[in-house]
């Protein structure tokens, strides 16, 4: 079943009410509680200082492994809480995950950088910008990318993609359209944190990523081939309007449509979050020593 994004912009009360979440809008003279299936829902996005949860509603999310998201005062994601494990076998998936080898590891990582540097690539082509370089870097990547070929494939990509005149420089405090890879790429994340936690993985122990201030390490290298696709939505985004100050609404909205994108995985078609489902099932798999094999998308 594919699982509802809920955003939520203005002031509002949300409660449990049996199985449901209840919803109440104070300002409006429509008072009427409005109710959602709580088992129907994946990502809850909060964007108003003036929103109320009830403690019994947030763990009621936490059991059915709700991604709730908080904005800061600049309305961007700044907050990710889910639920401490949601596996049936956390403990035994934990240990087979911190005891993974250096080797598998490493493994992994190339298999995501190849992936990632593919995914590149492919949207690189679709945009009809030269990938003949992409893909000198992808006979490059060897076992860990010892190379850095990742960063060298960024650097060409961020050249070009936005156009070869446009010098964009990507910064996650840099200009526009910095701020809408931001939103996009935090939606991603949660997406695919909340992924990590149903396979009971630790989204905070990376096979690659271990700065000490992330706390998402792992969903931060598993997120990377993925990337691409908040890519393709804020160029076509960009291609409506080039002269972005701000996230509207309107904005917001196409980049909430993360979750629910088409997306093809070991030749299927599924959504975005499903398929994100099927990745860390393939790396758990891949910790347990039932497989050497990681399940991305294939960019098309």
């Amino acid at each position: 079943m594919i699982k509802r994004t809920l955003y939520f912009g203005n002031p509002c009360y949300l409660k449990k009410k049996d199985i449901q979440m209840g919803i109440e809008f104070p300002e409006r003279e429509n008072k009427a509680m409005i109710s959602v299936p709580i088992e129907d829902i994946g990502i809850l996005l909060l964007d108003s200082p003036h929103i109320t949860l009830t403690n019994a509603l947030i763990a009621e999310l936490n059991q059915n492994n709700v991604a709730i998201i908080s904005c800061n005062a600049q309305h961007l994601p700044f907050g990710l809480m889910l639920p401490m494990f949601s596996h049936h076998a956390f403990t035994e998936k934990m240990y087979q995950q911190l005891e993974s080898s250096l080797p598998l590891k490493k493994n992994l990582w190339q298999q995501t950088i190849v992936a990632k540097i593919s995914n590149q690539a492919s949207l690189l082509r679709q945009n009809n910008i030269d990938d003949k370089k992409m893909q000198y870097y992808l006979g490059m990547v060897r076992s860990g990318d010892p190379q850095n070929v990742e960063g060298r494939a960024a650097a060409y990509y961020w050249e070009n993609l936005f156009g070869a005149n446009a010098k964009f420089t990507r910064d996650r405090n840099g200009e526009s359209p910095n701020a809408l890879l931001n939103y996009g790429y935090a939606i991603l994340l949660a997406i695919v944190a909340r992924a990590l936690v149903a396979s009971g993985l630790l989204p905070a122990v990376g096979i690659h990523h271990h700065n000490k201030y992330n706390p998402w390490c792992l969903a931060s290298d598993i997120m990377e081939p993925y990337r691409p696709y908040v890519d393709r939505i804020v160029l076509n985004i960009l291609s409506e309007n080039t002269d972005i100050e701000e996230l509207t609404p309107e904005i917001k909205r196409k980049l909430l449509q993360i979750p629910v994108f088409d997306i093809l995985i070991d030749g299927n078609s599924s959504p975005l979050m499903v398929g994100a489902q099927r990745t860390t099932a393939s790396l758990s798999s891949c910790f347990e020593g039932l497989s050497r094999r990681l399940l991305y998308p294939e960019f098309i």
